[in-house]
Parts: structure tokens; C-alpha cells; sequence
């Protein structure tokens, strides 16, 4: 059968028709689809900026008025939102808490291992101190709020419980450092040395957290003495001298 040349003309145009508006369908699909990806993105890349900013206010109310005696409302003021706007991405006060306590938590591994590289235990001792320490200290002073939540009373039972197994782990770290230093000593004396520097560390931390300027630097300068001097007798130069012991009776 032959199709009349009109007929045979009017359908190749609505063929070319159909498939222009496919492409265009399509193009317009691809294009929806795009914004649709992209729109989610930038969604969340608003939700994340928002949830910084409410920790950086958590993290100055908490060391401003304590994590017991701060609230959301509180933090919501500092943080320049309203509380319906906290709430859109925390429940409570406990929450903001355990949230900037893991990502607290999360920087400071990152900075005791570095402090705690086994390359540091080919170093003197007194640069082993300034290796280790200088990194542990500073990253305190430069996060008051870690002080607080790790140390605070009525602290989020999450929050110190891996507080607990953060402090585990890094009294292995100064166990294995000294292991380095002192190989022949056996275990068990390693680990009472290595509790007890861990302690001297924890209290003169305490110091220097509560002090400022000068005083604060004065009493990072006594801490690291303290540390030398007890450490030394047992691994520096004169090691082979042990200190000098005296007989304490216990009941």
C-alpha cells in the first residue's frame, strides 16, 4: 500500500516532533535530577554548618557556666538561634553534650598519638617530655570544653565511659614508651611507673587549666620538671644509679 506524500510528510514531522520533546523530557528530567542531588547537599552542608556552630556555643556555655548549670536555652542565646531552631537538631542538653564530647573525643586520639610516636623514644629525655606533653597540653588549652566535660561532675555516663576507655588506652601508650626505655624492668613495676607519671601529668594539668599567661606557662615549666626528675633516675644517663630508697613501714 503507498502513503500519499502529505500523509508521509505530516508523520515524519510528528516523528521528529515526539523525539524533540523526549530529549527535551529527558534533558528536563537530567536537570530535575541534578537539582534534586545537588538541593540535598546543600541541605546538609547548612544542617552541619548550623550543628558547629550550636557546639562552638555549647562548648563556651559549658565552660562558662559549667555543663551542670547550662541549658539549651543558653546555648541557643550564644549560638544566635532560637531554641525551636537547636531543637530541630538536638533533643536536649545531654545530647549537645555527648556530641561534642565524641567529636572532642575523635581529636584528641588523633593528638596523643602523634604525642605518643614511637619515633620520640629515640629522643633525650627532656625532648621525650616536650615531644609528648607540649601536644597533650596544648590541645586542652586550646579546648577548655574537653577539660570540662571529661573532668565535670553529672557528666553524660556515655561521655565518661569512654573517657575511661580513652584513659586506658593511653596508660598503655606510657607503658609501652618506658617498655622502650626500660626493657629488662619487668611489668608490673612499668605499669606502677607508668600510673604514677600518668597521675603527675593529670594533676599538674589541673594547674595549668586553672591558671592563665604566665602562671599557666610557669606551671607547664614545673610540671615537665617534675616529670624529669622522677623519670630520670630511672631511665636517663645516670639509670644505672638507682635512686636512693628508704624503708617505709606500713600497718
Amino acid at each position: 500500500m503507498t502513503v500519499p506524500e502529505g500523509k508521509a510528510n505530516k508523520t515524519a514531522t510528528e516523528a521528529a516532533v515526539e523525539a524533540a520533546t523526549e530529549a527535551a523530557g529527558a534533558a528536563g528530567a537530567a536537570t530535575d535530577g541534578a537539582a534534586d542531588s545537588a538541593r540535598p547537599r546543600r541541605r546538609q552542608a547548612r544542617g552541619e554548618a548550623r550543628i558547629a556552630q550550636l557546639l562552638r556555643a555549647a562548648a563556651d556555655v559549658f565552660c562558662t557556666s559549667g555543663y551542670t548549670a547550662s541549658s539549651t536555652n543558653a546555648i541557643a542565646r550564644e549560638a544566635g538561634v532560637s531554641p525551636g531552631t537547636l531543637y530541630q537538631f538536638f533533643p536536649n542538653k545531654e545530647a549537645i553534650a555527648v556530641e561534642l564530647g565524641d567529636r572532642l573525643l575523635d581529636r584528641w586520639r588523633d593528638t596523643y598519638g602523634a604525642a605518643f610516636d614511637q619515633s620520640h623514644t629515640e629522643l633525650p629525655l627532656d625532648r621525650l617530655l616536650d615531644a609528648v606533653l607540649d601536644p597533650l597540653i596544648a590541645f586542652n588549652c586550646e579546648n577548655p570544653a574537653f577539660f570540662v566535660l571529661m573532668h565535670g561532675s553529672e557528666i553524660p555516663g556515655q561521655i565518661t565511659e569512654a573517657h575511661d576507655t580513652l584513659h586506658a588506652t593511653m596508660l598503655t601508650r606510657v607503658e609501652s614508651v618506658l617498655a622502650d626505655y626500660l626493657p629488662d624492668m619487668p611489668v608490673p613495676q612499668i605499669h606502677r611507673i607508668a600510673e604514677m607519671a600518668f597521675m603527675v601529668f593529670k594533676a599538674g594539668l589541673d594547674l595549668i587549666m586553672a591558671s592563665e599567661g604566665e602562671e599557666r606557662a610557669a606551671y607547664i615549666q614545673e610540671l615537665k620538671t617534675v616529670m624529669f626528675r622522677y623519670l630520670d633516675p630511672l631511665v636517663g644517663d645516670d639509670a644505672s644509679c638507682p635512686a636512693p630508697t628508704e624503708r617505709i613501714d606500713t600497718p
